[in-house]
């Protein structure tokens, strides 16, 4: 069935590398969010990927561009975004790799949509996140329905997007997911468990902020120590230009682990995945 989307826009990342279209309003825009995702996996990635709750599919197109090794699995339940990022996938630009990429349209969060959806637990490697992060009873939602769809949580809050990570990926598989820094402690409660070995990342402005976002990574079963990595700084003192090391992420394609040497693990993410 054909989804007619108003107005998008045809955005670039990864210096050209990736091309994704998005709506111009009303949906949830993807940007240094979902770049930073995708930079949780390396080059050497391998196996199944499922991003979860992909948006216009920009964290899975960009890792798609960075890893060979990996197929990823684009799941979203807006049709809209699900149609933009069908789209994306006969562009040039994306030819090298839109032949590993899917882009489904399902609901993750309970075990019937994902059964309908066709998503088998256990099924994949991988699994990237950047769910809605606003519970419903403490901010005003967006009055443009599809906008406050993509930030704020229904009910069982932050728990059932890793409980329905949980579920899709294998023993041993990985997550990464991105969130204010102030989820953080909903995080880790979310992981108790489930993910194990964590590491997080927290994300700053400038050296002399707060951070504003963390990268978490986590095992699936794992009961390896939890590790609070140096941050990572995005900008220099003045200005709203990048610091060289984000800047190769975000222009050249780069992993975390290529430009902060704290996140590289050789026992995450990078290893071949389990085989039936």
């Amino acid at each position: 069935m054909l989804v007619a989307v108003p107005e998008t826009t045809v955005d670039a990342f990864l210096g050209g590398r990736v091309e994704a279209i998005q709506p111009a309003r009303a949906h949830h825009r993807s940007g240094l969010d979902a770049v930073i995702l995708a930079a949780a996996l390396g080059h050497s990635a391998q196996g199944r990927v499922v991003d979860l709750g992909a948006g216009a599919g920009v964290a899975g197109l960009s890792l798609a561009a960075r890893a060979a090794g990996v197929a990823v699995v684009l799941v979203e339940r807006e049709s809209e975004l699900v149609a933009c990022t069908r789209e994306a996938l006969g562009r040039a630009a994306n030819a090298a790799f839109a032949g590993r990429v899917e882009a489904l349209r399902g609901d993750l969060l309970t075990d019937a949509t994902r059964k309908a959806a066709g998503l088998a637990p256990a099924s994949f490697d991988h699994a990237l996140m950047n769910p809605p992060f606003h519970d419903r009873n403490r901010v005003r939602a967006s009055p443009d329905d599809l906008r406050a769809r993509a930030h704020v949580l229904e009910a069982g809050g932050l728990d059932t997007w890793f409980r329905a990570a949980a579920a899709l990926v294998r023993p041993r598989g990985t997550l990464a997911a991105i969130l204010p820094a102030d989820r953080l402690p909903d995080v880790l409660q979310a992981c108790e468990g489930r993910f194990g070995s964590l590491a997080v990342l927290p994300l700053h402005p400038r050296a002399d902020a707060p951070a504003v976002r963390v990268l978490v990574r986590g095992v699936k079963g794992s009961r390896g120590p939890f590790r609070l990595l140096p941050g990572l700084v995005l900008h220099g003192e003045t200005g709203s230009a990048f610091r060289p090391g984000p800047a190769a992420i975000l222009r050249d394609g780069a992993s975390i682990a290529d430009i902060h040497p704290s996140w590289s693990d050789p026992n995450w993410g990078e290893t071949e995945p389990e085989r039936s």
